[in-house]
């Protein structure tokens, strides 16, 4: 009994060195760990580092968990998604606001839905993207613009994607100019500038803006006197309905008419040849 205590007790050193061993790796391996995720972080600016707190713990947060793998780290851009450090707050916002941005999967159309990101989580990554680079601020919208010079500027600059009566149409390319209708004021003055799609920026000053800003608004709340607007897209949708809708009542008129059933006049007397 006595000879198997010093056994006993090199085992315990044995175990007790093991685990402080295993304890030393697993705490370099935590060191490079937390290293190397610092050493890729995107760089954050030197505002945002003396903030401290919503840019670096949402912006950049959200960034890397949303963005990075699209945008690049930095955004710099990658092969799945354009550079964004030249979209500004204004592009961020406009994107993000809009739910045209994250995609589902890389290719697909961005397209107007519901946020992704609720108003806090877009404010800071909005102010996040802004700081990646040299981008356009978010536009201020003045209301009560100058709707007939919006109205001529519309027709010289935007009617042609996006229709006469703002209701969008097919450019060419898979490419479709937006319907207006559901825009709001910053919306379309993001758009302008920013140039989304295919769509050119635009350099108006605040007043043409503005008056633009008006103008689409008005497309949106205006009235048909006329009736029915039929999407607004003027003679072809109403020749359309006319055709098939008037010609076929007539059609239906003259199928009825020619199946009714046809009894003998009771007043008329039919005469027998005796």
């Amino acid at each position: 009994m006595t000879a198997s205590r010093p056994a006993t007790r090199e085992g315990e050193r044995t175990r007790v060195s093991a685990i402080r061993g295993y304890a030393a790796i697993l705490g370099v391996a935590v060191i490079l760990v937390l290293g190397f995720g610092a050493f890729t972080q995107p760089p954050l600016p030197a505002d945002a580092a003396e903030d401290g707190g919503a840019v670096r713990e949402q912006g950049a947060a959200l960034y890397l968990r949303n963005c990075a793998s699209c945008h690049g780290p930095a955004g710099q851009g990658a092969e799945a998604g354009p550079p964004l450090l030249t979209a500004g707050a204004a592009g961020a916002d406009f994107y993000l606001r809009t739910g045209r941005m994250p995609l589902g999967a890389p290719g697909q159309v961005p397209q107007r839905q519901d946020p992704h990101f609720d108003p806090e989580e877009i404010e800071a990554l909005v102010a996040y993207v802004a700081s990646l680079g040299d981008g356009p601020a978010i536009p201020q919208v003045t209301a009560g613009g100058d709707l007939h010079r919006g109205w001529e500027l519309y027709t010289a600059n935007c009617a042609a994607c996006h229709g006469a009566s703002g209701t969008g149409n097919a450019v060419g390319g898979g490419f479709a100019a937006a319907n207006l209708h559901e825009a709001e004021s910053l919306d379309v003055a993001e758009a302008m500038i920013v140039g989304p799609g295919v769509m050119p920026r635009f350099s108006f000053d605040q007043r043409d803006q503005d008056a633009i800003v008006a103008y689409v608004l008005f497309l949106r709340n205006s009235p048909s006197p006329g009736g029915l607007p039929l999407g607004g897209f003027g003679p072809v949708s109403e020749g359309f309905v006319a055709v098939v809708i008037g010609l076929g009542l007539f059609v239906a008129l003259a199928r009825w008419v020619g199946h009714r059933p046809r009894h003998p006049d009771p007043d008329v007397v039919v005469e027998r040849a005796e």
